[in-house]
């Protein structure tokens, strides 16, 4: 929403006297060649070079944006640089607090713009991901059209969060995650810039390197932490922000997490790779980021009981019983004590022998259902309970397994076109070995010809 008049006056106070902002508010850079880091985005004949007046305009005019990335590393940023740096009309909405009503003042307002003054209007929609279909479809006629130019920022992935003709409409520019470079220099310019610090504190290199970590490749929580760190040195009357402060002031590290965006299902796939590459100090570390990131962990448990079948399987017939007694633990206990129950059942999981035969058993069987390799149930299987069933034939010549001292009939089970397809394939890995000789065992027993 375009600002009122009280906002205007005190966004021009900000301005003028910014050392009430917060620090990371007072750093943002007022060009992008003071951008630190997405420098694959801001080369000569870029979408925001052209966004800034930075190249012909006409019928080549800037595009639209999409502007995908982990918080921290820039998004809003960059909006705001073109904000200051463009000289045309600049909106901006927040899809938290806007709905169709205010994308379409926007859009009628820039309609007005550009026919009574040739004047463009930028509008800069943060977190687009939180939009409705309908609310993003609102957006489709300005942007086709080119009554605005849109710059959207999300987190999440736009292929999932937004719309396909939105997406077809602009260019999608994705922002790569800081480097420790990227804010080491960050850090030194706002230890050191008029509008930072004024090198009223130090950073030595031991507080600088936790700090690198803990920002996690957030920007954002990089000066924050700093901020926080500098009131708190400046406080005891030290020049430095020694180690002993940092940690004191900032209590634990960022983790890249988003539970309901990207990372969930990266961070999860990870886990379930990492247990089946039997990587047991990997699969707990991804497990560490998804605790402590606050996943829910009935999910994790879950996904805990489809890899003890999917990926190990009869290897260690253990493993899924393991799996679905952690998942009622969890269910019943909850965080904080419900990391142990699946740091056990993790461990277990990816030391235990690896198998996916009965993941590719079912796989195979279904394939051929779905291909139309059914064919009639064989005629001494059907239901014989009935009155009448002995007429039709059903149940007759059916041998009983119980009545033969191997407990074994040699007799066909499966349809006449599926009655030599085998889709069990066992591995000799772990106790499969032993599912291995009996499969062999049966199939000869009951007089099966390999296929």
């Amino acid at each position: 929403m375009e600002p009122d008049l009280f906002t205007a006056a005190a966004e021009e106070r900000q301005e003028k006297d910014p050392s009430g902002s917060p620090l990371a508010v007072r750093m943002r850079p007022r060009t992008l060649d003071e951008v630190v880091g997405q420098q694959h985005l801001l080369k000569p004949g870029s979408p925001l070079r052209r966004l800034v007046g930075e190249g012909a305009g006409g019928p080549a005019g800037p595009s639209s944006v999409i502007l995908w990335g982990p918080p921290g590393t820039g998004k809003t940023t960059l909006a705001y640089v073109v904000s200051k740096a463009t000289d045309k009309r600049f909106v901006e909405l927040s899809a938290i607090t806007a709905g169709v009503k205010e994308v379409r003042a926007v859009i009628d307002g820039a309609r007005r713009a550009t026919g009574g003054f040739g004047k463009e209007t930028v509008l800069f929609l943060d977190e687009i991901h939180r939009f409705s279909k309908a609310q993003q479809d609102s957006l489709l006629p300005a942007v086709e059209n080119r009554w605005i130019t849109l710059i959207a920022a999300t987190t999440e992935n736009p292929y999932f969060s937004v719309i396909s003709p939105l997406l077809s409409r602009s260019l999608l520019l994705t922002l790569e995650p800081l480097t420790d470079d990227d804010l080491r220099a960050l850090l030194r310019r706002a230890l050191s810039d008029e509008r930072g610090l004024k090198d009223a504190v130090t950073l030595p290199e031991d507080s600088e390197n936790h700090l690198l970590r803990i920002a996690g490749g957030d920007a954002r929580r990089a000066l924050t932490a700093l901020e926080a760190a500098a009131g708190a040195a400046l406080d005891k009357g030290e020049p430095d922000i020694t180690l002993q402060t940092l940690e004191e002031t900032v209590d634990r590290a960022a983790v890249k997490y988003d539970r309901d965006g990207d990372q969930h299902y990266d961070v999860a796939s990870a886990l379930i790779k990492s247990i089946r590459g039997s990587d047991v100090d990997a699969a707990l570390h991804y497990l560490a980021r998804m605790i402590e990131a606050g996943e829910d962990p009935r999910f994790i448990a879950r996904r805990l009981m489809i890899s003890a079948s999917e990926d190990i399987g009869l290897a260690d017939p253990n493993a899924l019983p393991i799996a679905v007694a952690a998942a009622q633990a969890v269910a019943m206990i909850g965080f904080p004590e419900a990391a142990l129950t699946l740091s056990h059942a993790t461990i277990a999981l990816a030391l235990a022998p690896k198998s996916n035969a009965a993941t590719m058993a079912i796989g195979a069987a279904m394939e051929d259902v779905r291909k139309g390799h059914a064919g009639p149930v064989p005629m001494h299987l059907r239901d014989g309970h009935y009155k009448g069933a002995a007429k039709l034939g059903h149940a007759q010549g059916y041998v009983y397994p119980h009545d033969l001292p191997e407990g074994i009939a040699e007799q066909q089970y499966s349809p006449d076109e599926l009655k030599d397809r085998e889709y069990y394939e066992p591995t000799r890995h772990g106790a499969e070995a032993r599912y291995a000789d009996a499969v062999e065992w049966t199939r000869k027993h009951l007089g099966r010809k390999r296929s």
